[in-house]
């Protein structure tokens, strides 16, 4: 139970973060580069869905690798599953903060509040895991924050750079 909890909480926050940081760093640099509002919404849906896929795929074969490399043999799939399905609930589920405001308001007013949210929900994030591995949790919450936010400015670099394509 011991390793299972570190690697759930690991699996839970990389899931959080990768689904907040690509989706609006994706978000945010089709919006700049001109896209319309339902071409934003389909595109973070679709991405949304199918990166938490590929993300709780990669999950599950890298968990039964490591288990397997452990045993030297096959091993059962009851955690690596389990460990797939986590990644792929959390992924979605974050992807959906910085999505909610397209639905909601115009792509000009969406997208300040988009990165808004995303900023204070990878505060959050980071927090929550800094206080369950008894770490500060103020520091820790603002090194995620800024981390995602490079994200966030290199898909609005790249949505500058190719406007309209």
């Amino acid at each position: 139970m011991k390793r299972s909890f570190p690697l759930y909480l690991g699996t839970i926050i990389f899931g959080i973060t990768d689904g907040i940081v690509s989706t609006v760093g994706l978000l945010a640099g089709i919006t700049v580069g001109g896209a319309s509002s339902r071409i934003i919404i389909l595109t973070g849906m679709v991405y949304a869905f199918v990166e938490a896929f590929s993300m709780a795929v990669g999950n599950f074969l890298s968990e039964e690798s490591s288990e397997e490399y452990v045993a030297k043999a096959d091993v059962a799939d009851g955690l690596p599953i389990l460990v797939g399905l986590l990644m792929f609930i959390a992924f979605v589920l974050a992807s959906l903060i910085p999505l909610v405001p397209y639905l909601l308001l115009s792509s000009a007013t969406a997208l300040p509040v988009s990165i808004a949210v995303s900023f204070a929900a990878l505060f959050v994030a980071g927090a929550v895991g800094a206080r369950l591995s008894r770490l500060p949790l103020f520091w820790r919450g603002v090194r995620m924050a800024l981390l995602g936010g490079f994200a966030i400015l290199l898909g609005i670099v790249i949505g500058r750079l190719f406007p309209g394509v």
